[in-house]
């Protein structure tokens, strides 16, 4: 499988506190991969590192060979990243369309490749609620939002950080089937998630980090059968 994004040993600081130790990562051509750990492990802090909010100090990170490191957000974005914190940080007082609408990529050569057609069909509720203020959806429906809004950019790396977090489990379980069509896509995303359940039907591969460490990386069939590693690195 074609590695489309790479993380080489990236040391991140916040202040003078040292967060992420020489983490190394890789997303193969529509694969999701998952990353794994406990509250404070620094799986939120490794997106930001790759998206650029975070930027290391040191390491590499390349999406198609060329090279990410010291570029701003912006630049990360239209080369091909797409992140949706775990805040989702959709635009409260814009409808749906709109908070659609001001993501829509407008750079680059050819169409977009995701329209709002697009995203409703993947989303069939947005499209019901297409001219209602953000602020007044639900949880679940925020997080449809948020994820369809950053596909509005095209991205070919989807980074998604506590997708599943404080939403009811009818809800996760809709999500999962909506992400679950999203990667037939042909979109890579990565994962950052505490809930096993959620990601275990959707992830190729997983990365466990503990204190700012990979601790351990392999296939997501081998991590499921391996109950010493939950046990030791995700168990509270």
């Amino acid at each position: 499988m074609t590695r489309l994004l790479e993380v080489h040993a990236i040391n991140t600081y916040y202040g003078d506190s040292h967060v992420l130790f020489d983490v190394s990562l890789h997303v193969g051509t529509g694969e999701v991969v998952c990353l794994l750990g406990r509250n404070g492990a620094g799986k939120t802090t490794t997106l930001r590192s790759i998206m650029g909010l975070a930027p290391p100090r040191s390491g590499q990170i390349l999406l198609r060979g060329r090279t990410l490191t010291r570029l701003p957000p912006f630049r990360i974005a239209r080369a091909g990243l797409g992140y949706v914190p775990e805040e989702r940080r959709i635009f409260s007082a814009l409808s749906v369309r709109e908070n659609l609408e001001v993501a829509r990529r407008t750079w680059g050569d050819g169409p977009a490749p995701w329209t709002e057609a697009r995203v409703f069909e993947l989303f069939p509720p947005l499209q019901e609620l297409r001219q209602r203020r953000a602020g007044h959806l639900s949880g679940g429906e925020q997080q449809m939002l948020a994820i369809a809004r950053t596909l509005m950019g095209g991205p070919d790396v989807l980074l998604l950080d506590e997708p599943s977090e404080g939403l009811a489990p009818l809800v996760v379980r809709s999500l999962r089937e909506q992400l679950h069509r999203l990667k037939q896509t042909g979109v890579s995303i990565v994962l950052a998630e505490q809930n096993i359940r959620f990601v275990g039907a959707l992830g190729d591969r997983v990365y466990v980090l503990e204190r700012g460490s990979i601790v351990y990386a392999g296939a997501m069939r081998d991590f499921l059968a391996n109950d010493a590693v939950r046990q030791a690195h995700l168990a509270v």
